[in-house]
């Protein structure tokens, strides 16, 4: 598993990954996925901030690097409870979805260690573009894990 993440570390140094604007938009499905991602490496993040592979650099890294990216999918997950809830039951909504996403991920991801997500944050970091990151965040936020699934690192 090791020798995976060094080659995925490679190849995203390498700039190896689909190049593209932080501005385009993501679907309404795309949106979640975007703020599951941010959320799992938060809190997984504070998780393994007192071990050696304490990632909250590259964390902000990978927030600093996406940040219109990552608040068009909160502004776009908002907008579209706004028109069920209205906005007082939007933003209730919209914290109680972010509270449970939270709370998944509250006793680490599923398949990945520290030291792995140490090396998916940082590599998160480097990559460019929307799509990237939901491809990224299809592999990473699924409940098992393969070598298949981190199609995105071998890129």
């Amino acid at each position: 598993m090791q020798s995976i993440w060094k080659k995925a570390a490679l190849c995203l140094a390498a700039g190896g990954l689909v190049m593209g604007t932080p501005s385009q938009a993501a679907g309404s499905g795309d949106a979640e996925k975007l703020r599951r991602l941010n959320i799992m490496l938060m809190v997984t993040g504070l998780r393994c901030r007192m071990g050696a592979d304490n990632f909250q650099a590259d964390f902000q890294a990978f927030e600093a690097a996406h940040m219109d990216t990552l608040n068009d999918a909160a502004t776009q997950l908002r907008d579209g409870m706004v028109g069920r809830y209205g906005i007082t039951g939007a933003n209730r909504a919209l914290d109680r979805m972010s509270t449970a996403m939270a709370n998944q991920y509250g006793q680490g991801h599923p398949w990945l260690g520290c030291a792995d997500l140490k090396i998916v944050a940082k590599s998160l970091a480097k990559m460019r573009g929307p799509d990237a990151l939901v491809e990224a965040a299809d592999q990473l936020l699924s409940s098992e894990g393969s070598s298949a699934q981190l199609a995105w690192a071998r890129r």
